[in-house]
């Protein structure tokens, strides 16, 4: 097997991880009642950890056997790949809408990443990397309130996995400087970098299993996995020297593909606000009981009524239309002068 063959193959399984990852974060975030950020004791939610660790590694190992040109345009087939997945292991499946979305988020996105060339092995200054960790997390931090003072969860959400998208591209930029300046010989001389990467690696997890709450799966993970890269490809174009391919022709094309990309995630956005269900309220109350209600039978309605007004109901018990002609009530047993018998309409007509 070619290394190429290899690293496409190693490529696609990454891609497949990273959507087997996203539908039990989401699954975890739909079926829980607890943390929205941190569901540690949930069982589930630690096998997805697990899975993303797994892309990851397969990422990193088809890097390192093809050229970033091909891997990372072959991730944004994660979105791709999540949809079918749903819809066979959950019974999730998407729309129309939905579906374009997805395929115009990666199309636009593969096409971005295929244009974005490097320069060669360069790494951040100590000074541009703590300069960068303050404005990410910064950025973060404003998104995040700005997530909770959204009023609809849909864009919440979709908030919530933009600041996710963030903080996994910068993470993905101090990997590349720690992979360049790490040495054997002094294994913890880039601490502080390794420290940095950790806290976002940990910010982008955390913010990425709060997107899935009240917004399905397809929204969040097309944003996260839109974001992370295009935010790492602007680091590299800004800090790094790195430029679009084919001059000025590819910077056009650059800018096509990302509107592209941007109008597959408002697809995604859209759809997912056009659901009924989100329009609709916890406080609603439960269809089947007016028709409970309905079906209590009219004895108890009128023992209830009877019981509030004594007097409305000697007023029914008031000697009503006389019975018609040939109605035999039977023989009276017994010698009583004033016995009164009384028929209800009703009664003759068989309602008891």
């Amino acid at each position: 097997m070619s290394p190429l063959v290899l690293s496409v193959l190693l490529a696609l399984v990454s891609a497949v991880a990273y959507a087997a990852a996203a539908i039990v974060q989401e699954r975890v975030a739909a079926s829980t009642t607890g943390p929205r950020y941190a569901p540690l004791r949930s069982p589930a939610w630690w096998g997805s950890v697990l899975l993303n660790g797994l892309g990851a590694t397969l990422h990193v190992a088809a890097l390192a056997y093809g050229p970033l040109s091909l891997v990372q345009p072959l991730g944004a087939l994660t979105i791709v790949f999540a949809l079918p997945m749903a819809a066979l292991f959950v019974g999730r499946r998407a729309g129309r809408t939905a579906w374009r979305g997805a395929v115009m988020a990666t199309v636009g996105l593969a096409g971005l990443l295929s244009l974005t060339g490097g320069t060669g092995a360069q790494a951040l200054a100590d000074g541009e990397r703590h300069l960068l960790a303050a404005a990410t997390f910064g950025a973060v931090a404003g998104l995040f309130v700005v997530a909770h003072v959204v009023g609809r969860s849909v864009l919440r959400s979709v908030i919530l996995a933009a600041a996710a998208g963030v903080s996994f591209g910068i993470a993905s930029v101090f990997t590349k400087s720690v992979a360049e300046e790490w040495t054997a010989s002094a294994p913890l001389a880039e601490w502080t970098s390794l420290l940095i990467l950790s806290a976002l690696a940990v910010t982008g997890l955390l913010l990425s299993q709060a997107s899935y709450r009240g917004a399905g799966l397809a929204a969040p993970l097309a944003t996260v996995t839109v974001v992370n890269p295009v935010i790492a490809a602007a680091v590299g174009l800004t800090l790094f020297g790195e430029s679009f391919r084919y001059g000025a022709a590819g910077t056009v094309a650059a800018l096509i593909c990302g509107a592209v990309a941007a109008g597959g995630l408002v697809q995604l956005t859209m759809d997912r606000l056009a659901r009924p269900e989100d329009s609709l309220s916890v406080s609603d109350p439960a269809p089947d009981r007016a028709p409970d209600r309905d079906r209590e039978s009219p004895d108890r309605d009128r023992e209830s009524r009877d019981r509030e007004s004594p007097d409305r109901a000697s007023d029914r018990d008031a000697p009503g239309a006389e019975v018609g002609e040939g109605v035999d009530v039977g023989a009276v047993p017994g010698t009583r002068a004033h016995l009164e018998v009384q028929v209800r309409s009703r009664t003759v007509a068989g309602r008891s």
